[in-house]
């Protein structure tokens, strides 16, 4: 079991690091490619803030959450871990495996990608500013942010429907929306196929834990002694 959840999170760490990496050094900002007609499509831009793209708060936003980030991995570890030691069952073991996975892998973009490439979106004051041409490995010294500063590489794009709302809808009547808008990546995608699997299958994963728990509330009962026939009088 241990050796399966090592492999998830390596698996998926090496696919999501590997696709990152070679986007970032192949393919200038905003660039499109149509994978699947226009539903499909790999599209490379750079996050400063959450997964799906949520901002907020600038560069102290930005160092906020780089650190709520390094505290969740931590809890995440040991909350596997203690599931592992109380054999827990092995699908919300690999579940989890699959959310640690997700949120180191884009970790590992906030906290070295500033570092170790020369071009990326900056903080101008008032939004991030993107970049021109291909970025490159460089020194650290050289990197376009600091420690900790890195934007996450997003890559993948679903626009499956493009429609407008209709107009009686009040406030976005007439205006166009778009299903799935929001630019991810294999890290995201792990997150959300571990939460999803965790809510689908919460019954079967903690029904054995309310069972020890409840088995470990029943008093102890006295022993029941063995009737005497010798006792009363009676007789063999």
């Amino acid at each position: 079991m241990v050796k399966r959840a090592l492999f998830i999170i390596l698996g998926v760490l090496a696919i999501d690091q590997a696709s990152k990496i070679y986007i970032k050094l192949s393919w200038p900002l905003d660039h499109s490619l149509y994978v699947f007609g226009d539903w499909f499509q790999l599209h490379f831009i750079e996050n400063p803030g959450m997964a799906f793209g949520l901002t907020f708060g600038g560069e102290i936003g930005k160092l906020a959450l780089s650190i709520f980030r390094l505290l969740a991995i931590t809890g995440i570890v040991w909350y596997l871990r203690n599931l592992i030691k109380t054999k827990h069952p092995a699908e919300l073991i690999y579940a989890i495996a699959l959310i640690l996975a997700g949120a180191a892998g884009n970790m590992i973009d906030s906290a070295f990608y500033g570092i170790i490439f020369d071009k990326g979106s900056v903080w101008n004051g008032h939004y991030y500013q993107g970049y021109l041409g291909l970025a490159e490995f460089c020194e650290p010294a050289k990197g376009y942010s600091a420690f900790l500063m890195g934007n996450v590489v997003d890559m993948l794009y679903f626009p499956i429907v493009n429609s407008t709302w209709p107009e009686w809808m009040p406030f976005v009547g007439g205006q166009e929306f778009q299903f799935f808008r929001p630019v991810f990546n294999i890290s995201d995608a792990a997150i959300t196929i571990g939460v999803a699997w965790i809510i689908l299958r919460q019954r079967r994963f903690f029904r054995h834990r309310a069972d020890s728990d409840s088995a470990e509330a029943l008093p102890d009962l006295p022993a029941t002694p063995s009737p005497n026939p010798l006792e009363n009088g009676d007789q063999l």
